[in-house]
């Protein structure tokens, strides 16, 4: 699985798990809704500091975004 589908899935279960949707995450976050999604569909490269900024409002090292969520979609 290439990298930015593996931050997409990452972002994408992040985000749901703390009920937010795309509108709030990119408000929060200072990006387009668009963007967002894109970047969830792994269409997407995402900048250091988007990753940076979507990890601070996820509340997550920006590690945890780029980790191989494994065959349980889950990070390790």
């Amino acid at each position: 699985m290439n990298l930015r589908k593996i931050f997409g899935l990452n972002l994408q279960r992040l985000r749901r798990e703390r009920r937010l949707s795309q509108e709030q995450l990119a408000h929060l976050a200072g990006c387009a809704r668009a963007y967002l999604s894109g970047a969830e569909a792994g269409r997407r490269n995402a900048t250091l500091d988007m990753v940076e900024a979507l990890a601070r409002v996820l509340e997550v090292e920006p590690a945890e975004l780029l980790m191989d969520p494994g065959p349980e979609g889950k990070s390790r």
